[in-house]
């Protein structure tokens, strides 16, 4: 399968005064084209980190992250942003700061404009896109005031309509209904696979990854892997060796 994205000994991490406090440490990741990957891990484990690491909207402070065999620190910023606004779609509930006044298809179409698409072929795909995640009756609404269920669908039609090859998603559906948690999660498995989108999508709880191709645990900045066996595969290669386990579509867990 296409190697889509790779973390190649990654580390991140910051400052708190004094401290040095390590994120991320020597993380090694492939994710293969195609391949939906569910990251579950408590808060404050490294998930937010990681996906924004994918995204190229911050930089490891060692190692490599590779998109389709580029290293994004070795782009300009903005490559990285002509990046995201193509190829990548980063999607985040903590992002969804729409202005005020903004309909639900301006928001969603709102992305196109200044590619050379026109407003007419942007509005389109919009409504296109809000038909897939099953929102069209809310296009002529406003995006203000929107349920928490509303703004997941809305958010998932603007990363759609932008057609990238890898949708990434921090904690895409904050709900208080398990009911539209769980419908959110099935509608965006089948619209992403439909159209062979890889996807990358981080909750802290697992059951909210149910169905994903693979499933990754994240802990004290390591990643693991379970494959369908049981069997916990550390995703960090081992000491003196250069491994480095694959993301595939073959039900492996991490």
């Amino acid at each position: 399968m296409t190697q889509l994205l790779s973390f190649l000994n990654v580390t991140a991490g910051y400052s708190d005064g004094d401290t040095e406090v390590l994120v991320l440490g020597g993380i090694f990741l492939n994710l293969c084209a195609g391949v939906s990957m569910g990251l579950y891990g408590p808060r404050g484990a490294g998930k937010t980190t990681l996906l924004r690491l994918a995204a190229g909207l911050d930089l490891a402070d060692s190692g490599s992250v590779l998109f389709e065999g580029r290293d994004l620190a070795a782009m300009t910023a903005a490559e990285r942003r002509w990046l995201r606004r193509g190829a990548i779609a980063f999607m985040s509930c903590e992002n969804w700061r729409p202005p005020r006044g903004e309909s639900v298809l301006d928001h969603v179409s709102a992305g196109l404009l200044g590619e050379g698409v026109s407003a007419r072929q942007a509005r389109m795909r919009a409504h296109r896109a809000l038909e897939q995640v099953e929102f069209s009756q809310g296009a002529a609404g406003p995006t203000r005031g929107l349920s928490q269920a509303g703004c997941s669908r809305v958010m998932l039609a603007r990363a759609l309509v932008q057609e990238p090859r890898l949708l990434i998603m921090d904690e895409p559906a904050v709900t208080p209904s398990l009911g539209d948690r769980d419908r959110f999660y099935a509608l965006l498995r089948s619209t992403t696979g439909e159209r062979g989108i890889s996807l990358l999508a981080a909750s802290e709880e697992i059951a909210a990854l149910h169905g994903f191709g693979v499933l990754a645990s994240i802990a004290g900045g390591e990643l693991c892997s379970t494959e369908p066996q049981g069997v916990v595969l550390p995703f960090s290669a081992p000491a003196g060796k250069s491994a480095q386990p694959s993301a595939s579509g073959g039900g492996e867990q991490g």
